[in-house]
């Protein structure tokens, strides 16, 4: 992998990842572009304990653009976009729109392919590496930024995720405080450790591996399966075996073989609702371990795979028990889930 990083015309850092070694990234941003003026705060909700970005120049973000005015898509004699070159493998910049910045932490796209019509599921095996490559780098490079203790890399995708840019790209947050959803994982973790002495997901992983009625797929170093409390219609979490922190930790064994897992889950989950259905909309989510934790090595790295399509043609939209208590209900059992994810493997 070479790494070139440059500056965009507004002073935004723009990073490529290139699988040439001999890739040469020299192109000049020529938009006459003013400095980025961002109004993003983090308030404290004390009644709750959590925080909101308040971020209101997002107000102004691009929003549904045609397709050859797409600004993730490389520069192109007489229009340039966000991405200054007239090709390249994967490109990472910071957002021009961010909910994040300055002391609020970081905001940046992921931008996996120049093909604007790809998905995720079309890279080849050597291109979803070189994303994997970026995501590691960034987790990296964003634990030494001074305002952020969580880096969190994700993929929104389909207009009913809430996604405005067609072009396929994913995101990663450095938050400056640690984000709900890990500090409910930490709270079990800790218990758990107390009251038996063990990991607590170590004990998840080696229990859905026994039981398997609920694992999807199984490799050498990494299993995915629905998990036994599922939230979401149809959720897949794929952890390595061998338990680590953070992206930056994998081993190369795990590295090698995440590529072939994740593709082949991604195709699952366009097939899951059968011939002829428009692609599954999805979040994927990585979560890995805060940087100020105790013992970061407690925490699990793990990747969350869902979708909130729960039958042809029908959402799972959060309603008054999801969004006004946070008590989840979901219409598809996990075993019938996993069944049907095992049903539609690739050919």
């Amino acid at each position: 992998m070479k790494k070139t990083a440059t500056r965009l015309a507004d002073g935004r850092e723009l990073i490529y990842y290139d699988a040439r070694d001999d890739a040469v990234r020299d192109a000049v941003d020529q938009r006459p572009l003013d400095p980025i003026a961002t109004r993003s705060e983090i308030r404290h909700d004390r009644l709750l304990g959590d925080r909101v970005a308040i971020a209101s120049h997002r107000q102004a973000r691009t929003y549904h653009p045609p397709a050859d005015e797409c600004p993730l898509c490389p520069s192109r004699e007489g229009r340039h976009s966000e991405i200054p070159a007239s090709g390249y493998d994967v490109a990472v910049f910071e957002n021009r729109f961010p909910s994040l910045a300055g002391d609020s932490g970081r905001c940046e796209v992921v931008c996996f392919t120049s093909d604007h019509d790809a998905s995720f599921a079309d890279l080849d095996a050597a291109q979803a590496a070189l994303v994997l490559d970026a995501w590691t780098d960034r987790t990296a490079e964003l634990a030494q930024h001074p305002a952020v203790e969580q880096v969190f890399c994700f993929e929104n995708r389909g207009k009913e995720i809430g996604v405005t840019l067609g072009h396929p790209h994913g995101q990663i947050y450095g938050y400056p405080f640690v984000t709900p959803r890990t500090q409910l994982m930490l709270r079990s973790l800790a218990e758990h450790r107390v009251a038996t002495g063990r990991n607590l997901f170590d004990d998840v992983v080696a229990d859905e591996l026994a039981d398997g009625r609920r694992v999807v797929l199984e490799g050498e170093h990494w299993v995915a399966f629905v998990p036994y409390a599922a939230h979401w219609p149809y959720e897949v979490h794929l952890y390595p075996k061998r338990r680590v922190a953070d992206l930056p930790a994998l081993d190369e064994a795990a590295r090698t073989e995440f590529p072939q897992m994740y593709l082949e889950l991604l195709k699952r989950f366009d097939r899951i609702f059968g011939e002829g259905e428009p692609p599954t909309p999805y979040i994927s989510a990585w979560h890995q371990a805060p940087y100020r934790m105790t013992d970061r090595g407690e925490f699990a790295l793990h990747l969350e795979l869902f979708t909130i399509r729960r039958t042809s043609g029908k959402l799972k939209f959060l309603a008054g028990s999801e969004s006004g208590m946070n008590v989840f209900i979901n219409d598809v059992p996990p075993e019938a889930a996993a069944e049907r994810l095992r049903e539609v493997a690739s050919k």
